[in-house]
């Protein structure tokens, strides 16, 4: 439905009220947009008569905003740099259009990025912009994404998800901590240092708990993000479980080992999650025909492999 053109202030009037609100000074406004104190201070009067309300507390030299006009002045600085980015969207490809694509960072950089280049070219009328998010979000509230790659259960409100891969999780270690601590059995794996990824907290115990092991005591090392975690291994810290797809180079050049053989499938997995008003846009229907090939071709090679 519409919005009454009643409730759509001009935009010279939104941008002076912005500049002088995150200035503090009609004066500092006026420069910056190159008018006068007094244009800027009469926008500001009229957009004020358009709300029936005041802005800002005008005090002899000095203008500090209300805490209603606060509050307003956020919504208008997200929405003109809503505006603002999707004009530079435009511009940069005015004839395919762009994703916004929010990815989770070592799925984007080692499984992701490396294959983007099949799709640039099979799609070059598509411009696609990448922004790292490690939880899932609000759509409403982001709404200059168009899409993210989702890790976890097929569960974000507001939005369509489509399965991509599972994960099977690996104990990984160096070859000198595999050779010290001489892991035989899964419960050998308790007397080494354990290393933890912040964002899964109790991937250990549900990795135990799948290998018949309950009610374990779990040490070791707490990381943010899964490439410290990958070096801390590396650099025998100590023993980290890693999605096996994810750091197969690591595996190949002997970096990581096994410290156990036990592969184990998560219940989580990975998905392409879009808001359901965003379903139909074409850039993104073709991202999603594209990741679906690869998919394919994925499982295929992974297939072919063992």
């Amino acid at each position: 439905m519409a919005l009454p053109r009643r409730f759509l202030p001009p935009m010279h009037v939104l941008c002076a009220f912005e500049a002088a609100a995150r200035l503090g000074s009609f004066t500092a406004a006026a420069a910056e947009l190159n008018l006068t104190q007094s244009a800027v201070s009469r926008q500001i009067r009229m957009l004020e008569e358009m709300l029936d309300a005041g802005l800002f507390i005008r005090e002899r030299q000095t203008v500090k905003l209300t805490q209603a006009g606060s509050a307003y002045a956020q919504e208008v600085r997200e929405s003109l740099k809503r505006i603002a980015n999707a004009t530079l969207g435009f511009k940069a490809n005015p004839h395919g259009g762009t994703l916004n694509l929010a990815i989770l960072p070592t799925f984007g950089m080692r499984w992701l990025a490396p294959r983007l280049p099949r799709f640039i070219a099979s799609n070059p009328g598509v411009t696609i912009n990448l922004v790292t998010r490690l939880q899932p979000f609000d759509f409403q509230l982001e709404n200059s994404v168009d899409a993210a790659i989702h890790y976890g259960q097929p569960d974000w409100p507001g939005a369509k998800l489509d399965f991509l891969l599972p994960e099977t999780v690996v104990p990984a270690c160096s070859r000198a901590m595999r050779d010290r601590y001489h892991f035989k059995e899964i419960s050998d794996l308790l007397q080494a240092p354990l290393l933890h990824l912040v964002s899964r907290p109790d991937a250990w115990e549900r990795w135990f708990a799948a290998q018949g092991l309950d009610d374990v005591v779990i040490h070791g090392m707490l990381l943010d993000q899964f490439a410290l975690v990958t070096q801390a291994a590396i650099a025998d810290l100590g023993v980290a479980l890693l999605p096996q797809f994810l750091f197969k180079d690591e595996f190949a050049r002997g970096d990581l080992v096994f410290a156990i053989d036990a592969p184990s499938q998560n219940t989580e997995a990975y998905y392409l999650a879009c808001p359901i008003g965003k379903h139909d846009h074409p850039p993104l229907q073709a991202f999603r025909r594209w990741l679906q090939t690869e998919v394919h071709a994925h499982e295929v090679a992974l297939d072919q492999a063992s």
